[in-house]
């Protein structure tokens, strides 16, 4: 087993090698505006790292979000492209799933990003691999009585805390940590879902209502 996993949801452009063993390479670099530029550099020098070539990869780890429109897709389109032209499977792992794993918290806690417009994309989690609730996003006080008390991961929670007064790193997810829940999953005879984006609500971008139509004379 080699799994190249890669996620885009948040402002990291994070991707890691696993052997089906362990992570055998990673890198992280954070840069909200820059994802479809350094993220096939980033595979690049994984691949590097490792000693090892793209056509050795036998499966696909992405992201699949909850996370803004323009760069959760750029993960999700270059794990499609690596999975068609490699003619191998691409697994889809909740990016707050990822979150949660490296977080390694015995009791429950939440985990919550950085939604923008003064929202966050959030879950409930048992433990470090059990969520309690779907994905979701929301306003921080409106949620605050659901998560009173409670210990929180990411940078939804940093940016809040008067909704989340016990938030603390990491921040934002790691490719490592998806790639060993995949694995783990691979291993227990669960095979992961395909990569279906969690965008939540729509994009940003819209189409202008009234613009100007322009005729060839």
């Amino acid at each position: 087993m080699l799994l190249l996993a890669l996620d885009t949801a948040t402002p990291a452009v994070t991707v890691a090698l696993h052997d089906g063993t362990d992570v055998i390479a990673s890198s992280s670099q954070v840069d909200a505006r820059r994802h479809g530029e350094l993220l096939l550099p980033a595979v690049d020098r994984v691949l590097a790292e490792a000693g090892r070539t793209i056509d050795a990869v036998t499966g696909i780890v992405a992201g699949t979000g909850p996370g803004p429109y323009t760069g959760l897709r750029v993960g999700l389109m270059t794990a499609d492209a690596f999975g068609l032209a490699l003619g191998v499977p691409v697994y889809g792992v909740c990016t707050l799933d990822g979150l949660a794993l490296a977080a390694d918290l015995a009791g429950p806690f939440v985990v919550a990003t950085d939604a923008r417009r003064k929202e966050v994309y959030w879950a409930r989690y048992a433990d470090s691999r059990t969520r309690l609730t779907d994905p979701a996003v929301d306003r921080p006080a409106d949620i605050a009585d659901e998560v009173a008390g409670l210990p929180a991961v990411g940078a939804g929670a940093l940016l809040y805390p008067d909704t989340f007064p016990r938030a603390h790193e990491p921040e934002h997810v790691s490719a490592a940590a998806l790639a060993r829940l995949a694995a783990e999953r691979l291993a227990a005879g669960e095979e992961p879902p395909a990569p279906r984006p969690l965008y939540l609500r729509r994009p940003d971008a819209q189409v202008p209502k009234n613009y100007k139509v322009v005729t060839p004379r």
